[in-house]
């Protein structure tokens, strides 16, 4: 008897880990739905939903590092999906939105535009996950990428660096 309570509770615990894990995952999938919602909008001339949606998306992302350390859930596979969901919110959706307001009647030279600023985004998440993969913590590429302006687009150009650089000793 006392065997079968032991097993029962293993079985108990094992999927209220499995079920936590999927907490700070869900949070990055409202996040990557948000950047995407941003980017559907945008397509329909509806860009002050998409200036919330992003910053919405900019929230979420805070949140689910924040749940994945309080729960202990950590993982390689919640870092890759974090980063990939900020590339869709904090690069493609803003720099889709600004296409969408004022870069298209540039022609190929907005898309151009548009392209540059995703391509940085790119690096920067790139040159933060090569940096620090166990802890990887891109809050100042989320921040530098939320909404496209010429400022925030020459910081960016400016703290893309090649992927040598080790940034832990620049601090």
């Amino acid at each position: 008897m006392v065997d079968f309570m032991q097993e029962r509770a293993l079985a108990k615990n094992r999927i209220r880990r499995r079920g936590i894990y999927l907490l700070p995952n869900l949070f990055t999938t409202a996040a990557l739905f948000a950047g995407f919602y941003a980017i559907v909008q945008a397509m329909n001339g509806r860009f002050d939903q998409s200036a919330v949606a992003i910053f919405v998306a900019m929230v979420l992302d805070g949140l689910d590092g924040r749940v994945a350390r309080l729960t202990k859930t950590q993982s390689a596979f919640g870092a890759e999906y974090d980063s990939l969901s900020d590339m869709v919110s904090f690069g493609a959706a803003p720099a889709l939105v600004v296409y969408e307001w004022s870069l298209r009647s540039m022609g190929k030279l907005g898309w151009i535009a548009a392209f540059i600023y995703v391509a940085g985004a790119a690096l920067r998440l790139a040159r933060y996950f090569k940096t620090s993969p166990t802890f990887w913590l891109n809050l100042q590429t989320r921040y530098d990428l939320e909404i496209m302006g010429g400022r925030e687009a020459d910081r960016i150009a400016r703290d893309v660096r090649p992927l040598e650089t080790d940034v832990t000793r620049e601090a």
